[in-house]
């Protein structure tokens, strides 16, 4: 059996611990590895290393940290299709749609090459007598990330190339679910020319997670998750003096009104709802069908969610792959039991799918449940699989409100050919990020990621200018340098200078 371990100072670490965890494929149900799982000991272990390596690192230079970054986005770019095989094995996920994962981390790794542009401070001559005042932001120190089983190299990379590209070190505590893309991502890092310690990976559970909460030499915690977890994240973060951002979960809803053209919105309310299985925090799991679009949209949608080809991550024609594990399948199944048991209409019944030759693989296939309501647990509960809900409204008004209504915040969408209804909902909806005619509204890596609500706990969205913001602090200095006379007196020299101080508080002249 496979032991995957941890990465401290360099290179693959053992640690102490002897506990493990089972690392399954999703596609056939059998166990593939077994990953470590750190002790307090080992989480210390790491964080020491990361402590030791940062006060060179953020001496290093911009060139010199520009210059492995490069490095390092080659080396990705290189081993994109490793990486994304790594994830289909692990996590299920079809290979083309792990290797646009992959993709979309190679974008912050691209932001992060910018990095000297990024921290640029600001320079002000003259503001008052002979005074100047200039600003600068330097690194924070060991930062950690602890990061969701669904983007097992996406998510890390919103976090570890912007904190070290900012001169911090970084400790990551993957998902022990799909650990094996960390291991090879901290591989490229070292290939990359990256010193020992500077980036660190330890396994784990919830031991490993509290000992970084609550270690002295980490000041910064980076989070993407649940809602509950990263509620408990935050307050424990928080309660340690450190610094948290910390993405929740999320219930994210598409509106479709009457004048959108149905064969097109259906289209992308498949493949955002089934898409990587509806494992993703941006998910449309939710439709709102107004008015008269309702019957026509849940048709169509039914007929497509039918045509998916579901089946093991690896076979091409595969369009979607199964469930992470057989816990999440459980709990995937009960909740569109619940939603027919409270009066929904199951127009497309995912249960008991089997795909040939893989009998005991977690798999779901796409469901689409009609007159949902509000209280059904099948709408109130993040269900991460692959379920569409569809909600009936009125009008693009009542759509607006039951969005507000909901406690998350993450990403919405509207479908519509009307200017006025696409402006009126990006105004009214209380969301952080918006679709219009787009049904997963992730923005590019130099924007910056985040919902509201009980989508994110702290004020600092993820990677672009926020990301750097967050791995950072700001230093302002206010300098004079007088004019200093010398005179001769007896043959010795000195020097003088008008000081100019003042007992009052101190203002511009």
């Amino acid at each position: 059996m496979r032991t995957v371990t941890h990465w401290i100072g360099g290179k693959a670490a053992s640690g102490e611990s002897t506990r493990t965890a089972p690392v399954w494929n999703p596609a056939t149900g059998e166990q593939q590895a077994e990953v470590l799982l750190a002790s307090r000991a080992d989480v210390d272990t790491a964080v020491q290393a990361a402590a030791a390596a940062f006060p060179a690192w953020s001496q290093a230079s911009l060139s010199q940290r520009t210059k492995i970054l490069f490095n390092f986005r080659e080396l990705v770019n290189a081993r994109t299709q490793e990486l994304a095989e790594i994830v289909s094995d692990e996590h299920g996920k079809v290979v083309s749609d792990a290797r646009g994962e992959v993709q979309r981390g190679l974008e912050v790794i691209e932001y992060a090459c910018g990095i000297p542009t990024l921290l640029k401070g600001e320079y002000s001559d003259q503001v008052s007598g002979g005074v100047d005042l200039f600003s600068f932001r330097s690194p924070l120190g060991v930062c950690a990330g602890i990061t969701p089983f669904n983007f097992p190299v996406m998510v890390p990379m919103w976090m570890h190339p912007v904190a070290i590209a900012c001169g911090n070190t970084f400790v990551l505590k993957p998902s022990e679910r799909d650990p094996s893309a960390s291991q090879l991502v901290a591989q490229l890092w070292a290939e990359a020319g990256l010193p020992d310690g500077v980036f660190n990976v330890v396994h784990g559970d919830k031991e490993s997670v509290d000992a970084l909460l609550e270690h002295d030499e980490v000041v910064a915690v980076s989070f993407v998750g649940s809602t509950p977890i990263a509620r408990y994240i935050h307050e424990r973060g928080t309660a340690n003096g450190k610094r948290v951002q910390a993405l929740g979960g999320a219930k994210n809803h598409a509106v479709v009104l009457p004048d959108a053209p149905i064969d097109y919105a259906a289209d992308h309310m498949v493949a955002a709802a089934f898409g990587s299985a509806g494992e993703r925090c941006m998910a449309i799991s939710a439709t709102v069908a107004v008015g008269e679009a309702a019957d026509e949209l849940v048709a169509a949608v039914s007929e497509k969610a039918r045509a998916v080809k579901v089946g093991p991550g690896r076979e091409q024609d595969s369009e979607m792959g199964p469930v992470v594990t057989a816990a999440a399948k459980e709990r995937i199944v009960g909740l569109i039991g619940s939603g027919a048991e409270q009066g929904a209409d199951l127009a497309v019944d995912g249960r008991g799918l089997t795909v040939p030759g893989h009998e005991n693989g977690f798999f779901v296939g796409p469901t689409v449940i009609d007159r949902v309501r509000p209280e059904m647990d099948v709408y109130r509960e993040e269900v991460f699989g692959p379920v569409l809900s569809v909600v009936r409204a009125d009008d693009v008004d009542a759509a607006i409100a039951l969005v507000n209504a909901n406690p998350y915040g993450n990403g919405t969408a509207i479908f519509t050919s009307s200017g006025e209804a696409a402006r009126r909902f990006q105004r009214g909806v209380n969301v952080g990020m918006i679709g219009v005619n787009v049904p997963i509204p992730v923005p590019m890596a130099y924007y910056s990621f985040g919902g509201w609500k009980d989508s994110l706990f702290g004020e600092h969205h993820i990677h672009g200018p926020e990301g750097v913001s967050f791995y950072t602090r700001a230093k302002v200095v206010t300098s004079r340098w007088p004019h200093v006379a010398s005179r001769s007196e007896g043959g010795a020299s000195t020097s003088t200078a008008a000081s100019g101080a003042s007992y009052h508080f101190p203002t511009a002249t």
